[in-house]
């Protein structure tokens, strides 16, 4: 799983999404994406960039993007540079992040926060696309082995500076 320190106040958000992908070789697909096994890939068929599209029925607080990537196993088919864009929809997207890569083994964390310069805290969005703009050692296609979002586990902050979290039903 992704190493970073807070990981258990946060919570998956990867099965709330409907994931389509640009292209893929038969058997690695988005299913390989989403199976909890780093010894599967997506594998694209193609050309660039390849995209990962993450769509939302409702607006969503992400605030991490993990994808686990193997170099040493994937060479040439390894990603370079990946960048992740967020919106609404497809017709809205903005840069959050850029990502330059040297032959990475294992999770790559890129964290994610609001664009937004009135509003601190994770990014928020319908839709995020990650896309693969250039292989290692010039490779065409790519594989990707894992890919798992995160949001905050606690409720959003609503009516001022409280959460949803402090107010509870009394018991008659």
């Amino acid at each position: 799983m992704p190493d970073f320190a807070d990981i258990a106040k946060k919570r998956e958000l990867g099965d709330e999404a409907v994931w389509t992908i640009s292209t893929a070789k038969p058997g690695n697909g988005v299913e390989q994406l989403r199976d909890n096994n780093i010894e599967t890939y997506w594998q694209s068929d193609g050309t660039h960039p390849h995209i990962i599209t993450i769509q939302f029925l409702r607006k969503v607080s992400i605030s991490d993007i993990c994808i686990y990537l193997d170099y040493v196993l994937d060479e040439s088919y390894t990603p370079k540079k990946i960048s992740i864009k967020a919106g609404s929809s497809a017709h809205d997207l903005v840069d959050v992040a850029n990502k330059e890569l040297s032959e990475p083994s294992g999770w790559i964390h890129v964290e994610l926060v609001s664009s937004d310069s009135d509003i601190e805290g994770p990014l928020r969005a319908h839709l995020i696309q990650i896309h693969v703009l250039s292989m290692h050692q010039n490779g065409r296609d790519t594989h990707i082995r894992q890919v798992k979002l995160y949001g905050p586990r606690a409720s959003p902050r609503v009516m001022g500076n409280f959460s949803l979290d402090m107010f509870h039903t009394i018991e008659m």
